[in-house]
């Protein structure tokens, strides 16, 4: 799909597929190629303008579009009119992660190991080229037709580089770590602590630190309060493999080897990653 620049009326638009904070998403098809994809349409003034959200678009463009792993969803292109930003992005064909899990309740070993590998593959990646996504729960993992999960929505990533630390409090309240809870900095360790959070959610169908109050939440998190109910039953090596991950000392969190590594991980994960 390259093209010096692209334009609206390259696209064959078809049905709304959905919508985020800052954008509408379409299905559409590229005339020339029969290409079908996903496109992202933000307005400026309404929604940019509105926001001052230029520069954290730029930002998320740029760092998405220097992105090509088989889990994370592709940023092909990006173009522009008067109004309205359009992102030209992969198109993930199956239901959002979340709403498959709202749906199934709760994942077997087998599906939520072979998500969890995924993740950690894709964030290896990321990692490696000093990006951490700050922002990983199902809302923004997508599955493409064959079932393989894809990464998506990078408006909170950041560069970072080596040994450094960011210092900004963002994300989601059930999925932030310790270090953020507590404003202070942090590396690409978050993205390890929600795996942790991930793991849990998909064989639970619930966070582990949900509260009714935000502030019971942080309580929570910041006590690391892990309970693991009798009820679904869930094997000795998943929740060790949360217990390891679900680390207040960011250091002391398995790394993402570690976790490919991990014998629930590898007794259960299907390594093809989709198949469901």
């Amino acid at each position: 799909m390259a093209a010096e620049e692209w334009q609206l009326d390259d696209f064959e638009i078809g049905k709304f597929i959905g919508e985020g904070k800052f954008g509408k998403v379409y299905l559409a098809r590229e005339k020339q190629s029969g290409y079908v994809i996903a496109l992202k349409v933000i307005f400026k003034k309404k929604k940019l303008e509105k926001y001052q959200f230029f520069g954290h678009l730029k930002r998320e463009i740029e760092i998405q579009h220097s992105l090509d792993h088989p889990n994370v969803l592709r940023l092909f292109a990006w173009f522009h009119d008067e109004t309205r930003v359009f992102l030209v992005l992969e198109y993930a064909a199956q239901v959002e992660l979340y709403k498959l899990l709202n749906n199934l309740l709760r994942f077997s070993e087998k599906r939520a190991a072979t998500y969890v590998a995924s993740l950690a593959k894709a964030l290896a990646y990321c990692h490696k080229k000093h990006v951490i996504h700050r922002d990983i729960k199902p809302e923004n993992l997508l599955l493409d037709y064959e079932g393989r999960l894809k990464i998506a929505d990078f408006g909170w990533a950041a560069q970072l580089q080596a040994h450094g630390k960011r210092q900004t409090m963002c994300g989601t309240i059930d999925y932030l770590a310790p270090e953020m809870v507590q404003n202070k900095a942090h590396d690409q360790t978050v993205d390890n602590w929600t795996l942790g959070i991930l793991c849990y959610e998909f064989l639970y169908g619930v966070p582990p630190f949900e509260a009714e109050d935000k502030y019971d939440t942080f309580r929570r998190i910041l006590k690391v309060d892990v309970v693991f109910p009798s009820s679904p039953l869930v094997s000795p090596e998943a929740k060790d493999l949360i217990s390891k991950l679900l680390v207040k000392d960011s250091s002391k969190r398995l790394s993402l080897q570690k976790i490919l590594e991990h014998p629930w991980i590898v007794q259960n994960a299907d390594p093809s990653g989709c198949g469901f």
